[in-house]
């Protein structure tokens, strides 16, 4: 009775092996299921790294979604982001509003590399390209800055005109 467990366990060792050699891939990982991720999480992603750079004034939207913004509406973090996913590759669009002053070149390339890399880090997608389309020019922070004020100084009533 002994042997008959140890032929057991030593079929059940042999099974257990066998499975999980069925089931490990070509590099040797064991694989458990699938992943999918949303064109919305990634969008989302991009939206946020995006805005993360300073000299970007804000996402460019559709009419609709401007006017639902005035009405109360969430602002949507995937505003002015287009997704194009094929398989685990990724191409994104993005469609941003510029600070005035800023080198648009320089702008754009640091866009690039925060969007992608974040993207990467993320989601473990590949980023094929990241396309950055100027829509606009704010000229917001110039009209914050202080002005320049054209008042005269006001008079110093601080001495008395003397009179005998």
């Amino acid at each position: 009775m002994d042997e008959e467990i140890k032929n057991e366990a030593i079929n059940e060792e042999i099974t257990a092996q066998e499975v999980v050699a069925a089931n490990e891939g070509a590099s040797g990982e064991e694989e458990v299921g699938n992943i999918k991720i949303s064109v919305d999480v990634v969008s989302t992603i991009a939206g946020i790294a995006t805005n993360e750079i300073e000299g970007v004034a804000g996402m460019y939207g559709t009419f609709a979604g401007g006017i639902a913004e005035m009405l109360g509406a969430k602002k949507s973090p995937s505003k002015g982001v287009k997704v194009d996913l094929n398989g685990k590759s990724a191409t994104i669009d993005l469609y941003i509003v510029v600070d005035y002053g800023v080198r648009i070149p320089e702008l754009a390339w640091e866009v690039q590399e925060n969007v992608k890399n974040n993207i990467e880090t993320m989601t473990g997608l590949d980023v094929q390209k990241v396309n950055i389309h100027i829509e606009g020019v704010s000229f917001e922070k110039e009209k914050a800055a202080p002005e320049k004020n054209d008042e005269p100084a006001p008079e110093d009533d601080s001495f008395e005109e003397i009179t005998d």
